[in-house]
């Protein structure tokens, strides 16, 4: 049995295992499958990617301080979050991924790694 390209169909020789005739056919393949659906999709995720950039730019040392106005100017939108975490004791800390911050008095944040 001879198996064909999942993208353009054509005959595939070498390993048994080979599902494309060539690197063009499989990345137009799975360009294809994976493109978002939707333009919501794909803006939450820019969003939330352009966030967890800012959180890591001003938190190098995996725990510092910083404003709100200083996460306003790199353009942090508070609306964009993967977890919410309530500690125990009561505090909530709000995380994109792995990078989060903590509102704190007098328009502070404290900016953590998880």
């Amino acid at each position: 049995m001879q198996k064909q390209c999942l993208e353009c169909g054509e005959k595939i020789v070498g390993r048994i295992d080979k599902k494309f005739c060539s690197d063009g056919c499989r990345n137009s393949y799975n360009n294809r499958i994976n493109k978002d659906s939707k333009n919501l999709i794909r803006n939450v995720n820019n969003r939330l990617r352009k966030n967890y950039r800012i959180l890591e730019e001003l938190n190098p040392d995996q725990k510092t301080k910083t404003t709100r106005s200083k996460l306003i100017e790199k353009g942090f939108d508070f609306n964009y979050l993967t977890t919410v975490y309530t500690t125990k004791s009561g505090k909530v800390y709000y995380f994109v991924y792995d990078q989060g911050y903590l509102p704190l008095e007098d328009d502070y944040y404290a900016l953590v790694k998880r």
